[in-house]
């Protein structure tokens, strides 16, 4: 990248992932993805440019969002004219913030009141910032609402209802018995080619102040489908099904299995994105595009 001419800016992003068919663009289908290039695109393109995003964690679909995080790289010119201060900004120049801007132009074409998609905020990062590479680590919430919890229609699109009562103790000590680094084969849906090891860094569960299960996970990152049948397996410890050692025992085993259900989409919420600090981030995007170069397809959100 040209840093004399091209901007690389941060995207944090929030959206419900309810009415898209996941984060990567594909014909014909409403994706994240698809939704903010055009919305960029659509800003940027009397200039001739239309940057193209590259995101830390490519969700599925369903799966919502809190703390994603992007990143575009633009021309300096085209990136001055599209934020240049217009009559009714607050502030006036030159103390209009042209990030502040930018967020505002983008969440205009987006649908500022009821969009299910939202730039929370934009800011300039060094070149060796990699939205995807440079991070160390990805955490999501997971909600169950089961017999024991109240239940919200307010948050029937981010939390999964289950018809029994589950033991929230037993399940918060199976999750812990999955930590560190690991095959986690078990529970990732096979991608060929695709390293299935990962550093499981936290998984905890408490119940929040209406009963609700939330669960807490944290990765350098997860294999497709990884939270959801992580989750699925202590749902199995909650019910008693499996007893609190069952998912270690099934982990090492390394073999898909029956013996639990992959939750659905509905109730994972990816909530923050880690990075190291910025003189070590093009060191992090290098090393894991070395790793990911070994393994294929190896980094997934």
């Amino acid at each position: 990248m040209d840093t004399g001419t091209t901007l690389r800016i941060r995207l944090d992003l929030a959206y419900q992932g309810t009415g898209f068919a996941g984060w990567s663009r594909q014909p014909a289908l409403r994706t994240v993805q698809g939704v903010l290039e055009d919305a960029i695109a659509t800003l940027f393109r009397r200039e001739g440019a239309a940057p193209r995003l590259v995101v830390a964690g490519r969700t599925d679909a369903g799966v919502h969002a809190t703390g994603q995080v992007a990143h575009i790289d633009v021309d300096r010119e085209a990136f001055a004219i599209v934020t240049r201060p217009r009559r009714g900004d607050a502030g006036g120049p030159p103390a209009v913030d042209p990030y502040a801007v930018l967020v505002r132009r983008l969440s205009g074409i987006l649908g500022a009141s009821d969009d299910d998609v939202v730039v929370r905020s934009a800011c300039p990062v060094p070149d060796g910032f990699d939205a995807r590479f440079s991070a160390v680590w990805r955490r999501y919430a997971y909600r169950i609402a089961d017999l024991g919890a109240e239940r919200d229609p307010l948050q029937r699109h981010r939390t999964v209802w289950y018809p029994r009562v589950l033991d929230a103790d037993a399940m918060d000590v199976a999750a812990q018995t999955l930590l560190g680094l690991g095959d986690f084969a078990a529970f990732c849906k096979p991608r060929e080619e695709a390293t299935t090891i990962r550093t499981l860094q936290s998984y905890r569960w408490r119940r929040d102040a209406d009963g609700v299960l939330v669960a807490s996970l944290q990765a350098d990152a997860f294999c497709h489908s990884m939270v959801r049948a992580l989750v699925g397996a202590c749902v199995a410890v909650g019910e008693g099904r499996l007893d609190v050692s069952g998912p270690s025992a099934l982990m090492r085993a390394g073999e898909r299995t029956s013996a639990f259900k992959v939750l659905p989409a509905r109730g994972l919420t990816l909530t923050e994105i880690g990075y190291p600090a910025e003189e070590d981030l093009a060191a992090r995007a290098e090393q894991t595009r070395a790793r990911r170069e070994l393994h294929v397809g190896g980094i997934v959100g």
